[in-house]
């Protein structure tokens, strides 16, 4: 959309009022009218702010998503949903989906954190799928000098949160990313992921048939969380400290009883269309119900549970209260329904009705408060923008780097790296989290590079991993994205899974500004270009923009969540050296780049040069040749070379079971490129002297390159370089990896 403004008609002193309470822009407030036919009263326009907010409606983003391919073999349900579905065989459908909860972890980090896990879950449920496994992906500020006390007490307290509403309601928290970075200082990011196994058969959606009743189950409404979508929508400020009222409250029990009794009433039949009542509560949940089904919608909010009088009708419509769902019943059903909450304890109340006619219409003691036709909310103004690139980045990526100074002390990078905040343990993180609950987690945090989740009664799992590299986003948004695409798929080829799909939660900056566009738009570009290069489609995702304030812009940061399968659970790797003995086989080329490397933030404070470049054909071949190798029974131990290049990934791959290697790296150039520089496609693996022979057989057959580097044995990690010699002992290594965070979190 371009500006409207030259279409404009006077506006009424009572129109100019309510622009200024809202703030929707004139051009917008335009074409409301246009919409509408006349002017809106002040509830009406408040049903616009929250759907036509970017966190609901999508306007800057939705025409740049329609170029992610959506397609796939295993794909049953995508963009459009709750949450997207794959088959993964046997009867059997994964559900899954990513969310930003940003800007209320922000303010009010606990509760921010703990809804965030609270809303994705119901988007699962809401599909038919019982949650079996969450993840999260997290960036915050920087831990050293003042400013590390405000990130210590945000990563207290998202952390908490993550923990306090996943632990409770008994979902395994198996895996996440963690990141540290100067430009989220001012602006967390807090993205919650969840899955859900379902029986192909019970995959429900947003439906409802003409004239059914539309019940609302769950707890009651409050004031809590009211404008949190318009809020989301908004840069952060100083005043920020006064929007807490935006932030939602949690009840993981609540939630607990909410999701049974939902899955109970699919199990049964009971009910035609399910839906979360998310961002902007009743007036998102109805009206998107009643649009996708084709219909329209008249809502009675005397019917609506509260748990505070005196709630007036704009409280209750923006209200963003937790635990809340949207049940359609089948026709004869809504007795029994009725009977199935009492039993787990809730309330379930027909609080409107589906109609012909296609409106969303609100009444309140007996009168019409507002009516507006469906199609209105749910298809907002989009935009098209004009982006430009940041000088100030684009100078920082051409920064020559070949003047660095090489270091004298290689031994003592090795430790700093293992110490750095983004690399170092995510222990004292991850054992907040039950990862153990249900039991069906059969590669716990820690031991592998994708979390995989067993699916009971088969010999399927599930492997799951989110991931995205803040530096390479900044300094190359396009490359970045597609980077973060092939290194989440990677981790689930690493340990033995098949990537079917990806969710994506896209956080950006500001796109109304030419260099926020500019970064939203190459991000989509990266992975619709790595989409289609790998043959991973696009299921579901989340768009948080705004995240952004006068004096910063966060790097674009698109969280990629990628689900694979393995039709054999116990055909899998995990990270660490287990068998001394074993030859130590390198998949890629040793030798990396420095340019925007964590050696080179760690050693010179410089975020600066081009990101890695990415083969995708090559990053193709080479997740493929690791499965086969492991599908084969041949390999158990496996890790990707990723932040802090090569040297990092040996030491992390003695640290599970102690065991040390020797090895060799012969190539020239400069040592700290070879040790520290950062490539994709590139992978480790340990494979015994019986099977070496057939691996590099069929590594050769692919046309990859490949290294035999030295032989796993003993307690120190040996590498031999052609002019130098390093030795660490295990325990060193160890010790310097596992301290850092546990300062943050003790």
């Amino acid at each position: 959309m371009t500006s409207m403004e030259d279409t404009l008609t006077p506006l009424s002193e009572q129109a100019k009022a309510l622009l200024k309470e809202t703030g929707i822009p004139l051009g917008e407030y335009q074409e409301i009218v246009r919409l509408l036919g006349r002017e809106p009263n002040r509830l009406e326009l408040y049903l616009f702010k929250v759907m036509w907010s970017e966190h609901c409606s999508y306007k800057n983003s939705r025409p740049l998503l329609r170029t992610l391919p959506k397609e796939g073999p295993a794909v049953l349900q995508g963009p459009g949903e709750n949450a997207g579905v794959v088959d993964i065989g046997e009867g059997w459908a994964v559900a899954f989906k990513i969310e930003s909860h940003n800007h209320p972890s922000a303010v009010e980090p606990v509760q921010g954190a703990a809804t965030g896990v609270g809303g994705i879950i119901r988007d699962i449920m809401a599909m038919g799928a019982r949650p079996v496994a969450l993840l999260n992906s997290l960036r915050f500020g920087k831990l050293e000098g003042s400013e590390g006390d405000r990130t210590r007490y945000l990563v207290q307290g998202v952390v908490g949160g993550i923990a306090h509403y996943g632990n409770a309601i008994g979902i395994p928290t198996v895996g996440g990313d963690v990141y540290f970075h100067p430009d989220y200082q001012d602006n967390p990011l807090v993205n919650a992921m969840c899955v859900g196994l379902l029986r192909v058969e019970e995959l429900k959606k947003s439906f409802a048939t003409l004239g059914r009743p539309v019940y609302y189950l769950g707890s009651k409404t409050g004031r809590d969380g009211i404008g949190g979508a318009a809020f989301a929508s908004e840069e952060l400020s100083e005043e920020s400290e006064s929007k807490r009222p935006s932030v939602q409250v949690g009840d993981p029990f609540m939630g607990k009883l909410t999701l049974e009794a939902t899955l109970e009433a699919i199990r049964l039949d009971l009910v035609e269309g399910v839906q979360d009542m998310g961002a902007a509560g009743l007036t998102s949940s109805l009206s998107e119900m009643a649009h996708k089904s084709g219909l329209g919608l008249e809502l009675d909010l005397d019917k609506v549970p509260r748990r505070e009088a005196g709630m007036s009708p704009l409280e209750l419509m923006l209200s963003e209260s937790q635990e809340r769902m949207v049940l359609v019943p089948r026709p004869g059903r809504e007795r029994a329904l009725e009977e199935l909450a009492a039993r787990w304890g809730l309330d379930a109340v027909p609080v409107a009705v589906t109609i012909a006619e296609p409106v969303f219409r609100i009444k309140s003691e007996g009168q019409v408060v507002a009516e507006v036709p469906t199609h209105a909310l749910a298809d907002s103004v989009t935009y098209v923008r004009e982006g430009q690139e940041s000088p100030e980045v684009g100078a920082l990526r051409a920064k020559d780097l070949a003047a660095l100074p090489i270091p004298t002390d290689l031994h003592g990078v090795l430790l700093n790296l293992l110490a750095s905040p983004n690399l170092c343990s995510r222990a004292p993180v991850f054992e907040r989290y039950d990862h153990q609950v249900g039991t069906n987690t059969a590669l716990v945090p820690g031991k592998g590079d994708a979390a995989i989740v067993r699916v009971k009664g088969t010999k399927r799992g599930v492997a799951l991993k989110v991931d995205a590299n803040p530096r390479y986003c900044r300094l190359h948004p396009r490359l970045g994205a597609m980077h973060a695409l092939a290194e989440a798929a990677r981790n689930v080829s690493v340990v033995g899974g098949e990537p079917l799909a990806y969710t994506d939660g896209l956080n950006c900056g500001n796109p109304e500004t030419p260099h926020g566009y500019y970064e939203l738009s190459e991000t989509i570009g990266g992975l619709a270009e790595a989409s289609r290069a790998l043959g991973i489609p696009v299921v579901s995702g989340n768009v948080s923009l705004y995240n952004e304030g006068p004096s910063y812009r966060i790097p674009p940061t698109p969280m990629v969540g990628v689900v694979g399968l393995l039709e054999d659970v116990e055909r899998r790797a995990e990270t660490g050296f287990r068998k001394p003995g074993e030859f130590v086989v390198l998949i890629g080329e040793p030798l990396g780049e420095l340019g925007a490397s964590e050696y080179l933030w760690v050693t010179e404070g410089l975020e600066a040069g081009h990101p890695p470049r990415l083969d995708l054909q090559r990053e193709a071949k080479a997740q493929s040749a690791i499965r086969d190798l492991i599908g084969m029974g041949w390999v158990r131990t496996a890790h990707d070379v990723a932040e802090g290049g090569l040297a990092v990934a040996l030491a992390e791959m003695t640290f599970p079971y102690g065991l040390g290697a020797t090895l060799e790296l012969r190539d020239p150039g400069r040592p700290d490129a070879l040790l520290f520089g950062e490539a994709p496609s590139r992978i480790l693996f340990s494979i015994d002297q019986g099977h070496l022979q057939s691996a590099v057989a069929h590594l050769q057959s692919l046309g990859l390159p490949h290294r035999v580097l030295g032989q796993v044995g003993g307690d120190e990690l040996t590498i031999l370089l052609p002019k130098a010699q390093l030795k660490w002992s295990v325990n060193e290594l160890k010790r310097s990896w596992e301290a850092p965070l546990r300062e943050v979190l003790p």
